[in-house]
C-alpha cells in the first residue's frame, strides 16, 4: 500500500533546552500533526538506520531530548480529546502544553491536583521525566496519570493502564523517552480549587526541628534555604476559598528579584566571597516579611525560573533530611571557596509504584540546588556539585531524571530494584534502540 501521509522534515534546526545549556543539531526535524505522519517519520528511521528523539517543551536541564539523527517535536499534537466530569478526567494529545490544559481544564470546573513550577512541558514529556511538586500527600505528576497509548518503534499502538497492559503502564508513567512515543496521556483531575500561599521567614534550626509539624499544618508545604546563612523562607499553600488576592508587586519581584540580582551574581562572578552576601541581602530584602496570595492553584503552582541556570535535584528518603542538608551546609562553612546560590529548594513527595520513579517505594525529600548563569555566564559550580552528589548519595539518593548529573547504570541498578524490570520492557518494545541518545546510553548500557 503506498502510503498516503508525506512528512518532510527540515534540515539546519538547531534544538536548544530552555536553559541554553545543552543543544544539538538533528539531521531532520519534524512537527508531526497526525499518528500516521509519526508512524511514517518511524518507518523513514527504520529504513534509514537512524534514531529518533521525541521533544515536547525542551524543558528539561540535560541533554534527555539530544539527538543528531531525527526529532519529533509534538507541539502541533497538542488537543484535549475527551473530558469525562463525571470521573473527572482528561484524556489529551501528548504534545498538549500544560498552560494550555490548565486554561482548557478551568472552563471545565477542574483542575489537575498538583504540578510543577514550569507549565511549558508537554503533558508526555511531565511523564517522561518524573516532573514533580510537593505536598507529602502528593506523588510525582505521573502518579496522576491513569491511561496512555504508546506507538512502539514497530508501530503498534499499545493502551496502558492499570488493567490493560499493566507491566508497560507502570514503566511508561516514568518512560525516559525511550519506550516509543507516547500519543495520548488520561489525567486524573480535581474539582476546580484555589489556593491561598503564605510566605514567611524562619531559620534552618526551627524547620528542620519541626519538620513534621510543618508537614501536617500544610498540604503544599516547602520551604528554600538560602546558603551560607541560617535563612529559610517558608511557603504554605493550601486550598481556599477566599478571593483572589496578591501582595506581590512588579516592581520588587522584576526589577529587584531579576535585574539587579542577575547584575550581582555577574560582579559575584569575579568577588566569589560576595555571594555569601548576595545571599543575604536579597533575604532581607524580599523574604524576610510575611507575604500571602490567593489565585487559582495552577497560577499559584507555576513561578518565574528567574533566568537561566544549572540545577541537581535529588530525592533522599524524608527521613534523611535533617542530616543531608545540614552536612551541606558544613560543607559550604568547612570550605570558603565553595559558593552557593540562593535558594536551595525543599520539596516533600509521597511514595508510589512507579519503577523509575524517584520516590518508588518511599515518600522522599527532593533537595534542588541551583547555580544561575548570569547574562549566560557560567560560575563554577564543580565543588558544589560534587560535594552536593555525594552528600545525596550516601543517603540513598536518586536523582530527577530531567536534570544533569553523573549516574550510570551501575548507580542505577542500586537505587532502583525495578531498574531490570524496566530494562527487559524497553528491550522488547524497542529492540533496536531507536528511541535512545548519548544521555539514554549512559543510563542502559
Amino acid at each position: 500500500l503506498l502510503s498516503l501521509v508525506q512528512v518532510h522534515g527540515q534540515g539546519g534546526v538547531k534544538f536548544q533546552n530552555w536553559a541554553k545549556t545543552y543543544g544539538s543539531s538533528p539531521e531532520l526535524y519534524f512537527q508531526p500533526t497526525s499518528v500516521e505522519e509519526i508512524r511514517e517519520i518511524l518507518d523513514m528511521a527504520r529504513q534509514r538506520d537512524k534514531r529518533v528523539k521525541v521533544v515536547g517543551g525542551g524543558h528539561s536541564p540535560s541533554d534527555i531530548a539530544c539527538t543528531d539523527d531525527f526529532m519529533i517535536q509534538m507541539g502541533k499534537m497538542n488537543r484535549v480529546l475527551k473530558v469525562d466530569k463525571e470521573k473527572q478526567q482528561v484524556t489529551v494529545e501528548g504534545g498538549i502544553f500544560l498552560s494550555d490544559l490548565n486554561v482548557e481544564l478551568s472552563k471545565h470546573g477542574l483542575a489537575l491536583a498538583n504540578l510543577g513550577a514550569v507549565s511549558e512541558v508537554a503533558a508526555a514529556g511531565v511523564i517522561g521525566t518524573g516532573t514533580h511538586n510537593t505536598g507529602i500527600k502528593h506523588g510525582i505528576l505521573p502518579t496522576q496519570v491513569v491511561a496512555l497509548t504508546l506507538l512502539t518503534a514497530s508501530g503498534e499502538i499499545l493502551e496502558c493502564s492499570e488493567s490493560i497492559n499493566a507491566d508497560i503502564f507502570q514503566a511508561a508513567r516514568l518512560h525516559l523517552g525511550c519506550l516509543g512515543v507516547v500519543l495520548t496521556v488520561t489525567f486524573q483531575c480535581v474539582p476546580q480549587f484555589y489556593l491561598h500561599e503564605v510566605a514567611f521567614p524562619s531559620t534552618l534550626t526551627e524547620v528542620l526541628d519541626h519538620l513534621d509539624d510543618h508537614l501536617k499544618r500544610s498540604q503544599y508545604f516547602r520551604f528554600l534555604w538560602f546558603p551560607h546563612s541560617e535563612n529559610v523562607s517558608v511557603i504554605y499553600q493550601d486550598p481556599t476559598n477566599k478571593p483572589s488576592s496578591s501582595s506581590a508587586s512588579w516592581l520588587w519581584d522584576y526589577a529587584v528579584g531579576y535585574y539587579l540580582l542577575e547584575f550581582l551574581l555577574w560582579i559575584s562572578t569575579f568577588v566569589p566571597s560576595l555571594v555569601c552576601w548576595i545571599n543575604r541581602f536579597f533575604f532581607w530584602l524580599l523574604f524576610s516579611s510575611r507575604v500571602e496570595n490567593i489565585a487559582i492553584s495552577y497560577k499559584i503552582f507555576n513561578y518565574e525560573c528567574r533566568f537561566k541556570q544549572h540545577v541537581q535535584d535529588w530525592a533522599i528518603p524524608i527521613e534523611k533530611t535533617k542530616e543531608a542538608l545540614l552536612e551541606l551546609k558544613a560543607a559550604l562553612e568547612n570550605n570558603p571557596k565553595m559558593v552557593a546560590h540562593y535558594p536551595v529548594e525543599v520539596r516533600f513527595v509521597r511514595g508510589d509504584e512507579i519503577w523509575l520513579s524517584p520516590c518508588f517505594q518511599r515518600d522522599s525529600c527532593y533537595m534542588n540546588i541551583i547555580m544561575y548563569r548570569p547574562y549566560g555566564k557560567n560560575v563554577p559550580r564543580l565543588d558544589y556539585w560534587l560535594t552536593y552528589e555525594g552528600i545525596m548519595k550516601k543517603h540513598g539518593g536518586r536523582p530527577h531524571w530531567a536534570k544533569a548529573h553523573s549516574c550510570t547504570r551501575k548507580d542505577f541498578e542500586k537505587m532502583y530494584p525495578a531498574f531490570p524490570k524496566f530494562c527487559s520492557i524497553r528491550e522488547k518494545l524497542d529492540p533496536t534502540g531507536m528511541f535512545l541518545n548519548a544521555y539514554l546510553e549512559k543510563v542502559f548500557y
